[in-house]
């Protein structure tokens, strides 16, 4: 499923694209309007007073910045900024290695920070509240605890699941955000910013195309706008109009509102095999042959903010605008048991 064009996580390929899209500062940061004006406070305030910024943890769904949002608030204070990951830190020696290798106010921002060891987490919480390592050198009884001191630093955590954050994890953080979707606006406003930068010859209404097929993602309308500047170069003159978009995006099986095949394989097997809902997240995943955290993770929050799906305790609920979308006859169906 990651390999879908409308997919919000990060491709392999991408990586280079993405460091040179990225923008740089807070003013050049498109849309999240509340949030950059509350960072812009913070980061002011902390310059001023000389001090590291309050440890930033940002939380959504994939694709939406959080991983750019932590270079711009490192630029903004201008320090260095050092990239790891959950996963990436298997081990307490490792988080030790990787902080005693930071210098002052520097950023440390780890993605899927919901994915940290507990025995990490262990290490991580003093070094957050007072900058010091606890180390146990040696075993048994002439085991004895070291503390370390490391420079004062900024920890910027991302993740898409922040029910999965332990309490004593999620209460150190002193900034916590939610990044929302992008409206139309702020879409076309990336679409348009992108296509200058890449060299992309596009008119308003190319670009108002490839917005509103964006499901509100940034990195869902920067792949998007790449597709489609191929098929424009191969099928047309080269530039990107309403027309060649709509064509090119139609090839793609991305519809006029962002939902391609799974989505729409989803929403269908929810309306014709379980009448409607409710039906549980372990048994699509089973009808469909996908990943349950896929469906969760990737495809459930953008069917939510349309309306199309609804999450009850009992299970999952297509609503009448999905059906409505689908082209078929909306009638309630009967009453479901609880599918696990």
């Amino acid at each position: 499923m990651d390999e879908r064009i409308i997919s919000p996580k990060r491709q392999a390929e991408e990586i280079a694209l993405d460091s040179s899209l990225r923008p740089r500062q807070l003013s050049e940061y498109i849309g999240q309007e509340r949030i950059k004006e509350n960072l812009s406070i913070c980061i002011a305030a902390a310059r001023g007073r000389g001090e590291p910024l309050d440890h930033v943890l940002l939380y959504g769904p994939p694709g939406l910045g959080k991983t750019t949002l932590a270079h711009v608030v490192a630029n903004e204070m201008e320090v260095n900024i050092k990239v790891t990951s959950g996963p990436a830190i298997g081990r307490p020696g490792d988080l030790a290695a990787i902080l005693t290798n930071l210098r002052q106010g520097d950023v440390l921002f780890i993605d899927e920070i919901h994915r940290l060891g507990h025995a990490v987490e262990e290490v991580l919480y003093p070094a957050m509240e007072d900058f010091a390592l606890d180390i146990i050198i040696g075993k048994g009884p002439s085991a004895r605890s070291i503390r370390l001191r490391v420079p004062p630093f900024t920890i910027i955590g991302a993740t898409t699941r922040i029910a999965l954050l332990s309490s004593p994890l999620r209460d150190r953080f002193g900034i916590v955000y939610r990044l929302d979707f992008y409206d139309l606006k702020a879409m076309k406003a990336i679409v348009r910013r992108s296509a200058r930068i890449l060299g992309i010859p596009i008119d308003s209404d190319g670009t108002a195309t490839i917005a509103r097929r964006a499901r509100g993602t940034p990195r869902v309308a920067n792949r998007l706008l790449k597709r489609v500047r191929d098929y424009a170069q191969v099928r047309a003159d080269g530039k990107i109009t309403e027309p060649v978009a709509q064509q090119a995006l139609g090839l793609l099986e991305v519809d006029i509102l962002g939902l391609d095949k799974i989505d729409r394989k989803i929403l269908r097997a929810i309306i014709e095999k379980f009448d409607g809902g409710p039906v549980g997240l372990e048994t699509i995943a089973a009808a469909l042959s996908e990943e349950a955290d896929n469906i969760m993770d990737v495809c459930e929050p953008y069917l939510q903010q349309l309306g199309f799906l609804e999450r009850t305790p009992r299970g999952r609920v297509a609503t009448p605008r999905a059906y409505e979308h689908l082209g078929l006859p909306y009638t309630q169906g009967p009453e479901q048991p609880i599918l696990l």
